[in-house]
């Protein structure tokens, strides 16, 4: 058999899509799972207003921006660990 040698580019990239699936994945869940439930829990009250309006005013802007911050935080480990073994390769 052949063996398919991945360059390490190639390597980062797949990984960088794979983190963006779940990432996509994660912000889907955050948008339409919420929605759906919304008449179950608008019978719920926080401070005089439904647990809905709570979740879409609030709760998936901050789900939102967690998801860009694990983005963040993820890449730049992976880009100084790429960064590492290139000045260590050379």
């Amino acid at each position: 058999m052949r063996t398919i040698q991945t360059t390490p580019q190639a390597r980062y990239w797949r990984h960088n899509l794979l983190l963006i699936v779940a990432l996509l994945c994660a912000w889907w869940l955050a948008t339409f799972v919420p929605a759906y439930f919304a008449v179950e829990l608008s019978h719920y009250f926080v401070f005089g207003w439904p647990f809905a309006f709570w979740m879409a005013a609030f709760g998936a802007p901050l789900f939102f921006l967690l998801i860009v911050g694990v983005y963040a935080w993820h890449m730049a480990r992976r880009d100084r660990a790429v960064r590492r073994l290139a000045r260590e390769g050379n």
